[in-house]
Protein backbone atom coordinates (compact mmCIF):
# COMPACT_ATOMS: atom_id res chain seq x y z
CA UNK A 1 0.00 0.00 0.00
CA UNK A 2 1.07 3.67 -0.81
CA UNK A 3 0.32 6.44 1.63
CA UNK A 4 -3.17 7.17 0.02
CA UNK A 5 -4.00 3.36 0.69
CA UNK A 6 -3.76 2.55 -3.01
CA UNK A 7 -2.58 -1.16 -3.83
CA UNK A 8 1.00 -1.16 -5.63
CA UNK A 9 0.73 -4.56 -6.37
CA UNK A 10 -2.43 -6.87 -7.80
CA UNK A 11 -2.99 -9.81 -4.89
CA UNK A 12 -5.50 -11.43 -6.23
CA UNK A 13 -5.69 -13.85 -2.84
CA UNK A 14 -5.05 -11.17 -0.42
CA UNK A 15 -8.82 -10.99 1.16
CA UNK A 16 -7.76 -8.40 3.39
CA UNK A 17 -6.95 -5.59 1.58
CA UNK A 18 -9.20 -3.48 0.58
CA UNK A 19 -8.26 -3.01 -3.27
CA UNK A 20 -8.62 -6.81 -3.61
CA UNK A 21 -11.97 -7.04 -2.56
CA UNK A 22 -12.95 -4.47 -4.44
CA UNK A 23 -11.08 -5.76 -7.40
CA UNK A 24 -13.02 -8.82 -7.33
CA UNK A 25 -16.65 -7.44 -7.02
CA UNK A 26 -16.86 -5.24 -9.11
CA UNK A 27 -14.94 -7.52 -11.91
CA UNK A 28 -17.75 -10.19 -10.84
CA UNK A 29 -20.18 -7.38 -11.10
CA UNK A 30 -19.18 -6.18 -14.68
CA UNK A 31 -19.36 -10.22 -15.35
CA UNK A 32 -23.04 -10.41 -14.32
CA UNK A 33 -23.68 -7.19 -16.17
CA UNK A 34 -21.82 -8.51 -19.46
CA UNK A 35 -23.19 -12.01 -18.95
CA UNK A 36 -27.29 -10.52 -18.95
CA UNK A 37 -26.37 -8.06 -21.48
CA UNK A 38 -25.81 -10.88 -24.52
CA UNK A 39 -27.51 -13.25 -22.58
CA UNK A 40 -29.96 -13.27 -25.40
CA UNK A 41 -27.49 -14.11 -28.23
CA UNK A 42 -27.29 -18.21 -27.83
CA UNK A 43 -31.57 -17.95 -28.13
CA UNK A 44 -32.08 -15.90 -31.02
CA UNK A 45 -32.96 -18.60 -33.00
CA UNK A 46 -35.54 -19.41 -30.63
CA UNK A 47 -36.47 -15.93 -30.44
CA UNK A 48 -36.99 -15.56 -34.11
CA UNK A 49 -39.51 -18.11 -34.12
CA UNK A 50 -41.43 -17.30 -30.97
CA UNK A 51 -41.56 -13.48 -31.96
CA UNK A 52 -41.72 -14.19 -36.00
CA UNK A 53 -38.42 -11.00 -35.70
CA UNK A 54 -37.81 -10.55 -39.75
CA UNK A 55 -33.77 -10.68 -40.52
CA UNK A 56 -33.80 -6.37 -40.15
CA UNK A 57 -35.53 -6.77 -36.53
CA UNK A 58 -32.72 -9.34 -35.55
CA UNK A 59 -29.86 -6.72 -36.55
CA UNK A 60 -31.65 -4.08 -34.96
CA UNK A 61 -31.90 -5.56 -32.19
CA UNK A 62 -28.04 -6.16 -32.05
CA UNK A 63 -27.69 -1.99 -32.81
CA UNK A 64 -29.99 -1.27 -30.19
CA UNK A 65 -28.37 -3.21 -27.76
CA UNK A 66 -24.79 -1.35 -28.17
CA UNK A 67 -27.20 1.91 -28.68
CA UNK A 68 -28.06 2.01 -25.59
CA UNK A 69 -24.53 1.82 -24.01
CA UNK A 70 -23.70 4.63 -25.47
CA UNK A 71 -25.64 6.78 -23.71
CA UNK A 72 -25.25 5.32 -20.51
CA UNK A 73 -21.85 5.53 -20.29
CA UNK A 74 -21.13 9.11 -20.95
CA UNK A 75 -24.02 9.54 -18.38
CA UNK A 76 -22.18 7.09 -15.60
CA UNK A 77 -18.72 8.48 -15.80
CA UNK A 78 -20.26 11.90 -15.08
CA UNK A 79 -22.03 10.18 -11.75
CA UNK A 80 -18.95 8.51 -10.86
CA UNK A 81 -17.41 11.84 -9.94
CA UNK A 82 -20.38 12.66 -8.21
CA UNK A 83 -21.42 10.28 -6.29
CA UNK A 84 -18.99 7.74 -6.35
CA UNK A 85 -18.85 4.38 -7.77
CA UNK A 86 -20.65 2.31 -4.82
CA UNK A 87 -23.61 3.84 -5.12
CA UNK A 88 -23.91 3.83 -8.94
CA UNK A 89 -23.03 0.68 -9.32
CA UNK A 90 -25.69 -0.22 -6.76
CA UNK A 91 -28.29 1.63 -8.81
CA UNK A 92 -26.96 0.23 -12.52
CA UNK A 93 -27.37 -3.59 -11.32
CA UNK A 94 -30.48 -2.89 -9.56
CA UNK A 95 -32.40 -0.79 -11.75
CA UNK A 96 -30.87 -2.56 -14.98
CA UNK A 97 -32.03 -5.73 -13.73
CA UNK A 98 -35.53 -4.81 -14.44
CA UNK A 99 -35.60 -4.88 -18.78
CA UNK A 100 -33.40 -8.51 -18.14
CA UNK A 101 -36.45 -9.38 -16.11
CA UNK A 102 -39.29 -8.48 -18.58
CA UNK A 103 -37.20 -9.39 -21.54
CA UNK A 104 -38.86 -12.58 -20.43
CA UNK A 105 -42.17 -11.19 -20.45
CA UNK A 106 -42.18 -9.73 -24.07
CA UNK A 107 -44.70 -10.96 -26.79
CA UNK A 108 -44.12 -9.06 -30.02
CA UNK A 109 -41.05 -7.77 -31.85
CA UNK A 110 -41.54 -4.07 -30.47
CA UNK A 111 -41.09 -5.04 -27.02
CA UNK A 112 -37.85 -6.97 -27.67
CA UNK A 113 -36.56 -4.20 -29.00
CA UNK A 114 -37.27 -1.77 -26.20
CA UNK A 115 -35.94 -4.27 -23.74
CA UNK A 116 -32.77 -4.38 -25.63
CA UNK A 117 -32.26 -1.09 -26.19
CA UNK A 118 -32.49 -0.47 -22.34
CA UNK A 119 -30.98 -3.80 -21.30
CA UNK A 120 -27.77 -2.13 -23.17
CA UNK A 121 -27.89 0.04 -20.02
CA UNK A 122 -26.07 -2.06 -17.87
CA UNK A 123 -23.10 -2.06 -20.25
CA UNK A 124 -22.15 1.29 -18.40
CA UNK A 125 -20.99 -1.03 -15.67
CA UNK A 126 -17.32 -1.32 -17.65
CA UNK A 127 -16.92 2.33 -16.93
CA UNK A 128 -17.46 1.97 -12.94
CA UNK A 129 -15.29 -1.01 -13.02
CA UNK A 130 -12.64 0.70 -14.42
CA UNK A 131 -13.40 4.30 -11.97
CA UNK A 132 -13.47 2.27 -9.01
CA UNK A 133 -9.97 0.40 -9.82
CA UNK A 134 -8.66 3.10 -11.15
CA UNK A 135 -8.69 4.72 -7.39
CA UNK A 136 -7.91 1.50 -5.34
CA UNK A 137 -4.47 0.68 -7.14
CA UNK A 138 -1.75 2.66 -7.33
CA UNK A 139 0.24 4.32 -10.90
CA UNK A 140 2.77 1.69 -11.11
CA UNK A 141 0.09 -1.26 -11.05
CA UNK A 142 -2.97 0.44 -12.06
CA UNK A 143 -2.91 -0.59 -16.13
CA UNK A 144 -2.89 -4.54 -15.23
CA UNK A 145 -5.48 -3.57 -12.42
CA UNK A 146 -7.96 -2.23 -15.21
CA UNK A 147 -7.13 -4.40 -17.47
CA UNK A 148 -7.50 -7.56 -15.33
CA UNK A 149 -10.56 -6.78 -14.08
CA UNK A 150 -12.40 -5.49 -17.59
CA UNK A 151 -10.67 -8.26 -18.94
CA UNK A 152 -12.83 -10.65 -16.61
CA UNK A 153 -15.71 -9.16 -16.77
CA UNK A 154 -16.06 -8.96 -20.22
CA UNK A 155 -15.65 -12.86 -19.95
CA UNK A 156 -19.42 -12.27 -19.24
CA UNK A 157 -20.11 -11.98 -22.60
CA UNK A 158 -18.90 -15.21 -23.94
CA UNK A 159 -19.42 -17.03 -20.46
CA UNK A 160 -23.58 -16.87 -21.53
CA UNK A 161 -22.77 -18.79 -24.22
CA UNK A 162 -21.83 -21.83 -22.22
CA UNK A 163 -23.86 -20.80 -19.06
CA UNK A 164 -27.60 -19.54 -20.41
CA UNK A 165 -27.79 -22.92 -22.03
CA UNK A 166 -27.36 -24.65 -18.47
CA UNK A 167 -29.46 -22.56 -17.31
CA UNK A 168 -32.00 -23.04 -19.94
CA UNK A 169 -31.64 -27.09 -19.26
CA UNK A 170 -32.04 -26.45 -15.74
CA UNK A 171 -35.42 -24.79 -16.27
CA UNK A 172 -36.58 -27.61 -18.36
CA UNK A 173 -35.66 -30.08 -16.13
CA UNK A 174 -38.31 -28.52 -13.96
CA UNK A 175 -40.97 -29.37 -16.71
CA UNK A 176 -40.74 -25.97 -18.60
CA UNK A 177 -41.59 -26.20 -22.36
CA UNK A 178 -38.20 -25.95 -24.33
CA UNK A 179 -39.36 -23.20 -26.29
CA UNK A 180 -40.38 -20.70 -23.33
CA UNK A 181 -37.16 -22.02 -21.44
CA UNK A 182 -35.04 -18.65 -22.85
CA UNK A 183 -37.53 -16.62 -21.26
CA UNK A 184 -36.76 -18.27 -17.97
CA UNK A 185 -33.28 -17.59 -18.40
CA UNK A 186 -33.09 -14.39 -18.70
CA UNK A 187 -35.82 -13.39 -15.80
CA UNK A 188 -33.00 -15.43 -13.72
CA UNK A 189 -30.34 -13.59 -14.86
CA UNK A 190 -31.97 -10.78 -13.99
CA UNK A 191 -32.95 -11.65 -10.42
CA UNK A 192 -28.96 -12.09 -9.86
CA UNK A 193 -27.87 -8.88 -11.30
CA UNK A 194 -30.35 -7.55 -8.38
CA UNK A 195 -29.02 -8.99 -6.12
CA UNK A 196 -25.21 -8.32 -7.07
CA UNK A 197 -26.09 -4.79 -6.91
CA UNK A 198 -27.49 -5.44 -2.74
CA UNK A 199 -23.94 -6.99 -2.34
CA UNK A 200 -22.26 -4.40 -3.93
CA UNK A 201 -23.81 -1.41 -1.81
CA UNK A 202 -22.97 -3.61 1.41
CA UNK A 203 -19.40 -5.16 0.80
CA UNK A 204 -17.62 -2.09 -1.21
CA UNK A 205 -16.27 0.99 -0.56
CA UNK A 206 -15.91 4.20 -2.73
CA UNK A 207 -12.02 4.43 -1.88
CA UNK A 208 -9.21 3.54 -0.22
CA UNK A 209 -9.67 6.30 2.56
CA UNK A 210 -13.80 6.00 2.49
CA UNK A 211 -17.11 6.57 1.06
CA UNK A 212 -17.51 10.23 -1.04
CA UNK A 213 -20.25 10.99 1.63
CA UNK A 214 -18.20 10.88 4.39
CA UNK A 215 -15.15 12.32 2.61
CA UNK A 216 -17.13 15.81 1.64
CA UNK A 217 -18.32 16.04 4.82
CA UNK A 218 -14.90 15.98 6.15
CA UNK A 219 -13.85 18.29 3.45
CA UNK A 220 -11.79 16.16 2.14
CA UNK A 221 -13.36 16.03 -1.70
CA UNK A 222 -14.29 18.47 -3.74
CA UNK A 223 -18.12 19.25 -3.36
CA UNK A 224 -21.09 18.02 -6.57
CA UNK A 225 -20.40 21.57 -8.31
CA UNK A 226 -16.48 21.34 -8.50
CA UNK A 227 -17.19 17.67 -9.96
CA UNK A 228 -18.99 19.43 -12.74
CA UNK A 229 -16.42 21.85 -13.44
CA UNK A 230 -14.01 18.69 -13.61
CA UNK A 231 -16.17 17.22 -16.21
CA UNK A 232 -16.26 20.40 -18.15
CA UNK A 233 -12.32 20.38 -18.30
CA UNK A 234 -12.15 16.63 -19.55
CA UNK A 235 -14.96 17.79 -22.40
CA UNK A 236 -12.40 19.92 -23.65
CA UNK A 237 -9.19 18.11 -23.48
CA UNK A 238 -8.45 16.96 -27.25
CA UNK A 239 -6.92 13.33 -25.78
CA UNK A 240 -10.21 12.12 -24.18
CA UNK A 241 -11.65 12.30 -27.87
CA UNK A 242 -8.42 10.28 -29.30
CA UNK A 243 -8.82 7.85 -26.50
CA UNK A 244 -12.45 8.01 -27.64
CA UNK A 245 -11.42 6.89 -31.32
CA UNK A 246 -9.16 4.76 -29.89
CA UNK A 247 -11.50 2.48 -28.19
CA UNK A 248 -14.11 2.37 -30.78
CA UNK A 249 -11.17 1.14 -32.79
CA UNK A 250 -10.80 -1.35 -30.93
CA UNK A 251 -13.45 -2.65 -28.48
CA UNK A 252 -15.55 -1.11 -30.51
CA UNK A 253 -14.20 -3.96 -33.44
CA UNK A 254 -13.93 -6.85 -31.10
CA UNK A 255 -18.02 -6.41 -29.86
CA UNK A 256 -18.55 -6.27 -33.92
CA UNK A 257 -16.34 -8.65 -35.74
CA UNK A 258 -17.41 -11.53 -32.58
CA UNK A 259 -21.12 -9.95 -33.24
CA UNK A 260 -20.88 -11.47 -37.21
CA UNK A 261 -17.86 -13.68 -37.08
CA UNK A 262 -20.72 -17.39 -36.67
CA UNK A 263 -22.09 -16.23 -39.87
CA UNK A 264 -19.21 -15.23 -41.49
CA UNK A 265 -17.47 -18.43 -40.86
CA UNK A 266 -20.00 -20.77 -41.88
CA UNK A 267 -20.96 -18.75 -45.28
CA UNK A 268 -16.62 -18.35 -46.00
CA UNK A 269 -15.36 -22.13 -44.69
CA UNK A 270 -18.11 -23.99 -45.16
CA UNK A 271 -17.94 -24.57 -41.08
CA UNK A 272 -21.22 -26.13 -38.85
CA UNK A 273 -22.82 -23.42 -36.55
CA UNK A 274 -21.84 -24.92 -33.59
CA UNK A 275 -18.10 -25.32 -34.22
CA UNK A 276 -17.78 -21.83 -35.29
CA UNK A 277 -20.27 -20.92 -32.51
CA UNK A 278 -17.38 -22.42 -29.87
CA UNK A 279 -14.61 -20.97 -32.02
CA UNK A 280 -15.99 -17.51 -31.48
CA UNK A 281 -16.70 -18.40 -28.03
CA UNK A 282 -12.73 -19.47 -27.66
CA UNK A 283 -12.29 -16.07 -28.67
CA UNK A 284 -14.03 -14.13 -26.15
CA UNK A 285 -12.62 -16.90 -23.47
CA UNK A 286 -9.25 -15.27 -24.02
CA UNK A 287 -9.97 -12.58 -22.41
CA UNK A 288 -9.03 -14.21 -19.30
CA UNK A 289 -5.32 -13.30 -20.45
CA UNK A 290 -5.00 -11.11 -23.37
CA UNK A 291 -6.38 -7.41 -21.83
CA UNK A 292 -4.39 -8.30 -18.91
CA UNK A 293 -1.61 -8.48 -21.15
CA UNK A 294 -2.54 -4.88 -22.92
CA UNK A 295 -2.41 -2.94 -19.17
CA UNK A 296 0.72 -5.08 -18.10
CA UNK A 297 2.83 -4.03 -20.76
CA UNK A 298 1.57 -0.74 -20.86
CA UNK A 299 2.39 -0.60 -17.04
CA UNK A 300 5.81 -1.98 -18.18
CA UNK A 301 6.70 0.69 -20.74
CA UNK A 302 5.05 3.80 -18.51
CA UNK A 303 7.74 3.06 -15.68
CA UNK A 304 10.80 2.63 -18.01
CA UNK A 305 9.59 5.42 -20.31
CA UNK A 306 7.23 7.14 -18.73
CA UNK A 307 3.88 8.47 -20.01
CA UNK A 308 4.91 8.69 -23.74
CA UNK A 309 6.03 4.85 -23.39
CA UNK A 310 2.09 3.81 -22.42
CA UNK A 311 0.92 5.97 -25.90
CA UNK A 312 3.73 4.79 -28.08
CA UNK A 313 2.59 0.86 -26.82
CA UNK A 314 -0.86 1.53 -27.34
CA UNK A 315 -0.02 2.62 -30.83
CA UNK A 316 2.03 -0.13 -31.64
CA UNK A 317 -0.40 -2.84 -30.50
CA UNK A 318 -3.54 -0.87 -32.64
CA UNK A 319 -1.15 -1.20 -35.81
CA UNK A 320 -0.87 -4.54 -34.96
CA UNK A 321 -4.73 -5.12 -34.73
CA UNK A 322 -5.66 -3.23 -37.99
CA UNK A 323 -2.83 -5.80 -39.73
CA UNK A 324 -4.78 -8.85 -38.33
CA UNK A 325 -7.93 -7.80 -39.18
CA UNK A 326 -7.23 -7.12 -42.56
CA UNK A 327 -4.99 -10.10 -43.62
CA UNK A 328 -7.67 -12.14 -41.98
CA UNK A 329 -10.37 -10.62 -44.45
CA UNK A 330 -8.41 -11.38 -47.45
CA UNK A 331 -7.76 -14.97 -46.85
CA UNK A 332 -10.81 -17.70 -47.93
CA UNK A 333 -9.01 -20.14 -49.39
CA UNK A 334 -7.42 -21.30 -46.26
CA UNK A 335 -9.48 -21.85 -43.24
CA UNK A 336 -5.63 -22.67 -41.49
CA UNK A 337 -4.19 -19.47 -42.62
CA UNK A 338 -7.29 -17.52 -41.53
CA UNK A 339 -7.75 -18.66 -38.74
CA UNK A 340 -4.08 -17.80 -37.42
CA UNK A 341 -4.77 -14.33 -38.52
CA UNK A 342 -8.17 -14.31 -36.69
CA UNK A 343 -6.37 -15.45 -33.47
CA UNK A 344 -3.79 -12.75 -34.04
CA UNK A 345 -6.18 -10.50 -34.24
CA UNK A 346 -8.08 -11.76 -30.96
CA UNK A 347 -5.26 -11.15 -29.11
CA UNK A 348 -4.17 -7.88 -30.51
CA UNK A 349 -7.53 -6.38 -29.99
CA UNK A 350 -8.15 -7.09 -26.39
CA UNK A 351 -4.62 -5.99 -25.36
CA UNK A 352 -5.27 -2.68 -27.24
CA UNK A 353 -8.12 -2.54 -24.78
CA UNK A 354 -6.00 -2.98 -21.79
CA UNK A 355 -3.76 -0.49 -23.13
CA UNK A 356 -6.01 2.12 -23.70
CA UNK A 357 -7.45 2.03 -20.23
CA UNK A 358 -3.58 1.99 -19.27
CA UNK A 359 -3.84 5.36 -20.23
CA UNK A 360 -7.02 7.10 -19.25
CA UNK A 361 -6.41 7.48 -15.61
CA UNK A 362 -3.33 9.41 -16.06
CA UNK A 363 -5.05 12.58 -18.43
CA UNK A 364 -7.12 13.69 -15.73
CA UNK A 365 -7.17 12.79 -12.17
CA UNK A 366 -9.99 14.59 -10.78
CA UNK A 367 -12.15 13.44 -13.74
CA UNK A 368 -11.47 9.62 -14.28
CA UNK A 369 -15.25 9.08 -13.64
CA UNK A 370 -15.89 11.26 -16.42
CA UNK A 371 -13.31 10.00 -18.98
CA UNK A 372 -13.74 6.67 -18.81
CA UNK A 373 -17.05 7.26 -19.41
CA UNK A 374 -16.56 8.94 -22.79
CA UNK A 375 -14.18 6.70 -23.88
CA UNK A 376 -16.24 3.49 -22.53
CA UNK A 377 -18.81 5.11 -25.05
CA UNK A 378 -16.65 5.24 -27.89
CA UNK A 379 -16.55 1.79 -28.05
CA UNK A 380 -20.06 1.19 -28.60
CA UNK A 381 -20.19 3.94 -31.20
CA UNK A 382 -17.25 2.33 -32.82
CA UNK A 383 -19.67 -1.06 -32.67
CA UNK A 384 -22.90 0.66 -33.68
CA UNK A 385 -21.21 2.40 -36.76
CA UNK A 386 -19.04 -0.77 -37.62
CA UNK A 387 -22.61 -2.71 -37.71
CA UNK A 388 -24.22 -0.47 -40.08
CA UNK A 389 -21.51 -0.93 -42.45
CA UNK A 390 -21.48 -4.87 -42.32
CA UNK A 391 -25.70 -4.58 -42.28
CA UNK A 392 -25.75 -2.39 -45.31
CA UNK A 393 -23.12 -3.92 -47.34
CA UNK A 394 -24.20 -7.30 -46.20
CA UNK A 395 -28.10 -6.76 -47.05
CA UNK A 396 -27.55 -5.28 -50.62
CA UNK A 397 -25.10 -7.86 -51.33
CA UNK A 398 -27.49 -10.52 -50.30
CA UNK A 399 -30.73 -8.74 -51.98
CA UNK A 400 -28.53 -8.29 -55.63
CA UNK A 401 -28.12 -12.18 -55.11
CA UNK A 402 -31.32 -13.17 -54.72
CA UNK A 403 -32.71 -11.15 -57.53
CA UNK A 404 -29.98 -12.31 -59.81
CA UNK A 405 -30.48 -16.40 -59.17
CA UNK A 406 -34.50 -15.53 -59.34
CA UNK A 407 -36.41 -19.09 -60.61
CA UNK A 408 -33.36 -20.72 -59.24
CA UNK A 409 -33.91 -23.86 -57.06
CA UNK A 410 -33.94 -22.99 -53.05
CA UNK A 411 -30.50 -24.30 -52.03
CA UNK A 412 -28.88 -22.42 -55.44
CA UNK A 413 -30.25 -18.75 -54.12
CA UNK A 414 -29.04 -20.25 -50.68
CA UNK A 415 -25.71 -20.63 -51.99
CA UNK A 416 -25.50 -17.37 -53.45
CA UNK A 417 -26.91 -15.12 -50.62
CA UNK A 418 -23.98 -17.27 -48.55
CA UNK A 419 -21.55 -16.01 -51.03
CA UNK A 420 -22.70 -12.56 -51.49
CA UNK A 421 -22.52 -12.24 -47.63
CA UNK A 422 -19.44 -13.50 -47.23
CA UNK A 423 -17.68 -11.48 -49.41
CA UNK A 424 -19.37 -8.06 -48.85
CA UNK A 425 -18.59 -8.88 -44.54
CA UNK A 426 -15.21 -9.77 -45.58
CA UNK A 427 -14.94 -6.37 -47.67
CA UNK A 428 -16.35 -4.81 -44.59
CA UNK A 429 -13.58 -5.95 -42.28
CA UNK A 430 -10.62 -4.93 -44.57
CA UNK A 431 -11.89 -1.31 -44.45
CA UNK A 432 -12.29 -1.55 -40.67
CA UNK A 433 -8.58 -2.73 -40.81
CA UNK A 434 -7.37 0.26 -42.61
CA UNK A 435 -9.38 2.54 -40.21
CA UNK A 436 -7.80 0.75 -36.89
CA UNK A 437 -4.03 1.62 -38.52
CA UNK A 438 -5.09 5.04 -39.25
CA UNK A 439 -5.88 5.18 -35.79
CA UNK A 440 -2.92 3.99 -34.39
CA UNK A 441 -1.58 6.65 -36.14
CA UNK A 442 -3.87 9.21 -34.55
CA UNK A 443 -3.22 7.94 -31.11
CA UNK A 444 0.57 9.35 -31.37
CA UNK A 445 -1.00 12.94 -31.21
CA UNK A 446 -1.71 12.23 -27.37
CA UNK A 447 0.95 14.31 -25.28
CA UNK A 448 1.54 14.75 -21.91
CA UNK A 449 3.38 17.60 -20.55
CA UNK A 450 6.64 17.82 -18.40
CA UNK A 451 4.92 18.66 -15.00
CA UNK A 452 2.52 15.19 -15.47
CA UNK A 453 5.20 13.24 -16.62
CA UNK A 454 7.17 14.95 -13.58
CA UNK A 455 4.22 14.14 -10.84
CA UNK A 456 3.67 10.67 -12.26
CA UNK A 457 7.23 9.59 -12.27
CA UNK A 458 7.80 11.40 -8.75
CA UNK A 459 4.62 8.63 -7.44
CA UNK A 460 5.72 6.02 -9.09
CA UNK A 461 9.29 6.54 -7.30
CA UNK A 462 7.91 5.68 -3.91
CA UNK A 463 6.20 2.71 -4.69
CA UNK A 464 7.29 -0.22 -5.63
CA UNK A 465 8.11 -1.25 -9.23
CA UNK A 466 6.62 -4.21 -10.74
Amino acid sequence: MNSSGKATKLELLNFKSLPTRTFWITALAFFMCFFAWFGIVPFMPYVVKDLGLSPDQKWNSIILAVTGTVFARLLIGKLCDKYGPRICYTWLLTLGAIPVILIGFVQTPMQFLICRLFIGFIGASFVITQFHTSIMFAPNIVGTANATSAGWGNLGGGANRLGMPLIAAAVVSFGIAQEDAWRYSMIIAGVICFLMGIVYFFFTQDTPEGNYKELRAQGRLPKPKKDEASFATALKDYRVWILFIVYAACFGMELTVYGTMDDYLQNTFNLERTTAGNLVLSFALMNIFARTLGGFFGDKFGNSKGLRGRVLFLAAILAVEGIMLSTFSSVSSSFIVAFIFLIGFSLSVQMAEGATFSVVPFINKKAIGSISGIVGAGGNVGAFLAAILLKSRSAIAEKAAIVSNDGAAQSVIDAAQSAASSSAVSGGYFFIGLVVIATATLSLAIKFSSEEEKSINNEIKVTPAI
